[in-house]
């Protein structure tokens, strides 16, 4: 998802190459189109490269989202650009936002994630769903999230833990409170980054529509590492709580250069003493 604009302008063999030249040997595809061209891309380049694709996405939408196909519309091609790609996982992004309309809404989308984790285990694919901070609110006293795991026990769990953090929430509690249900974890840090000086120009000018705005976004996106989570605690508990990948994602870079910040998360986690694990 991180670099869906460098594989549109320049492909994903490239791409890939430059991940290779960084360390990295695992990606996740997700908001890429697997054309047929593209998906020949990765094949090629993981084959030069020892890249592995640790799953692809699949939105549950009735035209996926995301730039993600339908699991409903497009089950067969999911299946085999899983085939062609080596992989054996599917995650679902996000749920379709109407389905937190209601708590029916809810209910049948769970429902129906979990007959479509049934359909793909039956082809030896694994299908995880991906957390946001909406999972923690509560409808009748549980949190979003642990009512698709009791109602969709088939259905495996891709946590974030900056979108945990962001939910309130302890992102190692919450990976031990779903030891043995978790497949992949989203390591991304979680910064407190202070308001601009323009931001402050604009306060004593009087602008408090620019101010509010600046004061309500002091939430960020990090490079892992420079922000607030505990990521030793977090990678250990993830890998404790059975995942079979650990990916580092950052939604937004804030004019920094992409593979900078993927360069300094991988360093951090490095400095750890994970490298082993790249």
């Amino acid at each position: 998802m991180m670099l869906k604009q460098h594989v549109a302008a320049e492909g994903a063999y490239a791409v890939w190459k430059r991940l290779a030249d960084h360390g990295f040997g695992v990606v996740e595809v997700s908001q890429i189109e697997l054309t047929e061209a593209t998906r020949d891309e990765i094949v090629r380049a993981g084959d030069d490269f020892g890249i592995v694709v640790a799953a692809i996405s699949g939105g549950m939408g009735e035209t996926g989202g995301g730039g993600n196909d339908s699991l409903r519309e497009s089950f067969d091609k999911i299946v085999a650009d899983c085939r062609a790609l080596g992989t054996e996982r599917v995650r679902i992004g996000m749920l379709p936002t109407p389905s937190l309309a209601s708590k029916d809404a809810l209910l049948a989308f769970i429902a129906d994630a979990n007959e479509m984790a049934r359909r793909l285990a039956d082809q030896g694919i694994v299908l995880s769903y991906h957390n946001h901070h909406a999972e923690f609110a509560r409808i009748d006293g549980k949190h979003i999230l642990d009512l698709i795991r009791e109602g969709a026990p088939d259905l495996k769990l891709e946590l974030d833990v900056h979108w945990i953090q962001r939910g309130g929430m302890d992102p190692v509690t919450v990976l031990e409170r779903y030891s043995g249900a978790v497949d992949l974890v989203h390591l991304k840090d979680y910064r407190i980054e202070l308001p601009s000086p323009e931001a402050f120009d604009a306060l004593a000018g009087g602008d408090q529509t620019t101010w509010n705005a600046a004061w309500s976004a002091l939430v960020q996106f990090a490079e892992v590492g420079r922000g607030n989570l505990d990521f030793a605690g977090v990678v250990d508990a993830g890998v404790a709580a059975g995942a079979e990948y650990l990916l580092i994602e950052q939604d937004e870079q804030y004019g920094r250069d992409i593979y900078d910040c993927l360069a300094d998360s991988r360093a951090h986690l490095v400095g750890l003493g994970y490298g082993d694990m790249f």
